[in-house]
Formats: C-alpha cells, sequence, structure tokens
C-alpha cells in the first residue's frame, strides 16, 4: 500500500510524538448519563485497530465514572470482534459495586451497532500494608545501548515499517532483538522491551494509567512468536488479541523508561499464552498482564 501526502498514513511517517496515544484517549462524552462516552481508534496500517486502543479506551472510560480516591487496580477484557480504525466506538459503563474499599465497572463497547469490545474493571482505594514484589530481571541492556525501532529499521520502505519506527507514540527496544521482520537474538520463549513515551505525557495519574493499558497489548504476543521462529513479516501470518488481564501494582510514569518482561507460557489450537510484568527503571514492579491471542497463518488458495 502507498503511503498517500496528508493521510493517518503519513503522519506515522513523520517525527516521532505521542499524539496517536493521546487522540486515541480523547474521549467524547454521549447523552447526559455519565456514564457512556465515544472515542476514535487511530491509524494502523492494517485492516482492523489497535486493540490497545480498546483497552485504554475503556480504562479511562471507566475511570471517569469513579471518583479521586479510588484507582484502576485490575482489568479484564475480551475482544469480541475486530473494530474499523477512524469509526468512533461507544463505551456505556455500567456501576455493578460501589464499596467503601472497592469498586467495580462493567464497559461494553459498540461499533456500527455491533458489541465489539467488553470488560470488567476493579478500583480500590489506597490502604497502608506489607509490600512486596517480584525482581526485575538481571542483566537487561540500558535503553541508551539498544537501538529503537527507526534505528533497526532504516532503510526499510513500507506503512508497517513507518507505523513500528515512529507511529506508536512509544519508543520501543527489544532485547534481545525485534521479531519485526525477522526473529533476531534467537527463538526462546522471552524477550524484554524497554517503552517510553516519545513525548512528555500530561502530569495526570490517569493518563499515565491509560497510557500503561494502550502499550501492553502491543508486543505481549511477540514471545509466543519468537518461539515458534515467526516474525511479523512473515507472509500470511494472522493475529489477533482475545483475551486480555492486566492488574496495576503501583503509579509510574509511562515518559518515563519502563522495562516490559514477556515470557510465553503455552501454543496450542492456533492460540497462544504470555505473561509480561511492567518494571520501573529501578526494579519496581509496576504491573501484571496476561493475555491469550490466535495465531494463524493464511493458507495460499489453491
Amino acid at each position: 500500500m502507498t503511503t498517500a501526502p496528508g493521510t493517518a498514513a503519513d503522519a506515522a511517517s513523520a517525527a516521532p510524538t505521542s499524539t496517536t496515544f493521546l487522540d486515541a484517549i480523547t474521549l467524547t462524552p454521549v447523552g447526559d448519563s455519565g456514564s457512556a462516552f465515544e472515542a476514535k481508534p487511530q491509524y494502523v496500517p492494517w485492516p482492523k485497530a489497535f486493540g490497545g486502543d480498546l483497552v485504554a479506551q475503556a480504562a479511562l472510560s471507566a475511570i471517569r465514572t469513579t471518583g479521586e480516591q479510588s484507582a484502576l487496580h485490575s482489568m479484564h477484557s475480551y475482544f469480541l470482534l475486530p473494530v474499523d480504525v477512524g469509526v468512533p466506538v461507544r463505551y456505556e459503563v455500567e456501576n455493578l459495586r460501589e464499596g467503601r474499599s472497592f469498586s467495580t465497572r462493567q464497559v461494553r463497547a459498540f461499533q456500527n451497532g455491533a458489541l465489539a469490545f467488553t470488560a470488567l474493571a476493579s478500583f480500590a482505594v489506597e490502604e497502608d500494608g506489607p509490600e512486596f514484589h517480584e525482581l526485575s530481571p538481571g542483566g537487561i541492556p540500558t535503553p541508551e545501548t539498544l537501538p529503537s525501532s527507526a534505528q533497526v529499521l532504516d532503510g526499510v520502505d513500507s506503512d508497517a515499517a513507518r507505523y513500528w519506527s515512529s507511529g506508536r507514540s512509544f519508543d520501543m527496544r527489544h532485547v534481545p532483538g525485534p521479531v519485526y521482520l525477522e526473529v533476531e537474538g534467537g527463538t526462546a520463549a522471552h524477550q524484554a522491551v524497554w517503552i517510553r513515551a516519545f513525548d512528555a505525557l500530561p502530569d495526570d495519574p490517569q493518563v499515565h494509567r491509560a497510557a500503561l493499558a494502550y502499550v501492553c497489548d502491543y508486543t505481549i504476543l511477540e514471545p509466543v512468536l519468537r518461539q515458534q521462529g515467526r516474525a511479523w513479516g512473515d507472509e500470511g501470518l494472522m493475529t489477533a488479541s482475545l483475551d486480555h488481564s492486566l492488574w496495576l501494582h503501583r503509579f509510574g510514569r509511562m515518559d518515563e523508561w519502563v522495562l516490559y518482561a514477556q515470557q510465553a507460557q503455552s501454543a496450542q489450537n492456533n492460540r497462544g499464552l504470555a505473561r509480561g510484568s511492567f518494571f520501573s527503571r529501578d526494579g519496581v514492579l509496576l504491573a501484571s498482564v496476561a493475555q491469550e491471542g490466535m495465531i494463524r497463518t493464511r493458507r495460499p488458495r489453491a
């Protein structure tokens, strides 16, 4: 596909900014209930929208219906239908529980009149208590010593390469290497990715929580691909997010470097399960992720 000047695809090839993410989480209230919103999935160079748009938009929609004393601590999502790019999605939030310590919301997302996504989101009031977390993996190179996606893909002329390089709002640097066009760094069932927003994000904790929800879907299936020796650019590769779980343990800024350590858990029946852990640069566990996705190879027509 050729990139046309002035389109969203052309914008993805410009100087990297975090505008795509900020546009994705721009919610428009719908009606007078205070519990319905619209948001627009952003450009990607393939037929259907990025799943992180839905996760972040749903998370922020649920957040908008809770008080300032509560913070999102877990979210469990199902991707029911593919979503069209550029077509508004309506998010309807139902208050399932409003307790003194915990509250729960159900979010249902509709596009073109069909239910496309659903999630349960739980909120908790901050409390004092014992602290523990798993340790950040050792031996990971610092992000400054690793090539950016733009450097890895320098000289590759395609819409996908331009998008991976500068269109995702976040700088992503892989250890041991990315799986864009080929599997770099071997076929182990694990990897790590340093992530940081291209721009400074607003000083709003909810924006940073939404940013983490947004980016966690980008690379979580990659350790499954890596273990199978597959790359995103392989001919006939088909992937889709099926379900997604996110636990937010501690606050972290997503315009500072965070480490996303990932491990493939299982692959069977053209489905793969992976888990991930977000760590601050100083090794504090910020969030945990688990996701199952479909991974198929399209058979050529006879």
